[in-house]
């Protein structure tokens, strides 16, 4: 039995799946990832991206940090791949409970997936820094400079976790219930060097932890199961499996 034969029977075997993934997730749906050869990190601007996508940045520097926000975090056209497609299907059949995500970029929900707890926010939610009052994406992303609340002159500012910033409380809670009560936890799309989220595995009491990531990550010495394929093609194979 191969790696992903043997994933596929712990899913059927499981009533409890819990989903944590990362930035390689959403790479195969065409939107970059931060720390690969081609992610943000590699690529060339006056500054690295996580200046520009700090706390600091933001309050100091807000018509530079819109710009680029624009430009690279806004990837509105994309569309959910095999990886959400699947975790959407085995959710709406009662066997994920919930996903745990890094990423801001709402595939999930897009692909019909409901309990997902975003640790970093979501670019779909925007909210005026002055009164609270809250905008679509559309409203961020057709405009240009720096957004303000039509209703009081706030700057508007995006739900999602820049540099310097803590995490949600309740959205970590959530997250860290799901996972400590998960029978399969699968980690996917992650190098698992972005804290705290990656701390939250450290939760996980069961004995079925299953990695599908291209490169080595710290837990692999850790998991039951190490995968090293692209998360997309992966899943659609268990989930044809599963199928047959």
């Amino acid at each position: 039995m191969n790696q992903i034969e043997m994933l596929s029977q712990w899913v059927a075997e499981s009533q409890n799946v819990v989903f944590f993934g990362g930035a390689g997730v959403s790479t195969e749906s065409g939107i970059p990832d931060f720390r690969s050869q081609d992610g943000l990190y590699h690529q060339h601007y006056d500054l690295p991206p996580e200046t520009i996508l700090s706390h600091d940045y933001f309050m100091s520097h807000t018509q530079e940090f819109y710009r680029f926000y624009r430009d690279k975090m806004l990837c509105l056209d994309v569309k959910p791949n095999a990886a959400h497609l699947t975790l959407a299907k085995w959710e709406q059949q009662g066997k994920l409970k919930a996903v745990v995500t890094q990423n801001i970029d709402g595939l999930h929900q897009k692909a019909g997936s409901r309990k997902v707890y975003e640790l970093h926010g979501s670019v779909y939610r925007n909210y005026c820094m002055s009164c609270g009052a809250a905008y679509p994406v559309e409203q961020i992303a057709q405009g240009e400079g720096v957004p303000h609340c039509p209703h009081c002159g706030g700057i508007i500012k995006p739900d999602v976790v820049l540099y310097q910033e803590s995490l949600d409380g309740r959205t970590i809670q959530g997250a860290v219930e799901a996972i400590a009560n998960a029978d399969l936890l699968i980690v996917g799309g992650t190098s698992l060097v972005v804290y705290p989220a990656a701390g939250l595995l450290e939760y996980y009491r069961g004995n079925r932890l299953a990695l599908i990531n291209r490169d080595a990550t710290s837990y692999d010495q850790r998991a039951g199961l190490v995968i090293r394929e692209p998360i997309g093609k992966v899943m659609e194979e268990i989930s044809s499996l599963l199928d047959a």
